[in-house]
């Protein structure tokens, strides 16, 4: 009987174990990569635009939408100007690279 005791004991406490281990995992989380940063950084904006204009439902919407989307010349634009100062194949590669996110 002690040895029955003792094996639930155990089983119970190994399970807790995994039950414990498996909610840390749950709370880890991961830190927005760059691309995700730039796109809540983008929200916040048009929000903060959208808000300002005092708009509300559809057109609020509509107006989101466009702001959300990365329109080729803005990123053409950026891209253009964070490769200051590159020549060459750095700067072939930086703007393959920057042009592509």
């Amino acid at each position: 009987m002690k040895k029955a005791g003792m094996i639930r004991a155990i089983l119970i406490g190994m399970a807790l174990a995994f039950s414990v281990q498996a909610q840390d995992k749950k709370e880890e989380k991961k830190a927005p990569s760059a691309a995700q940063k730039a796109q809540q950084e983008r929200m916040a904006d048009c929000n903060k635009q959208a808000s300002a204009k005092g708009m509300k439902g559809d057109a609020r919407k509509d107006f989101m939408s466009g702001c959300l989307k990365d329109k080729p010349q803005d990123r053409m634009a950026k891209c253009n100007k964070e490769a200051t100062g590159k020549k060459g194949d750095d700067r072939k590669k930086f703007m393959s690279e920057c042009l592509k996110a």
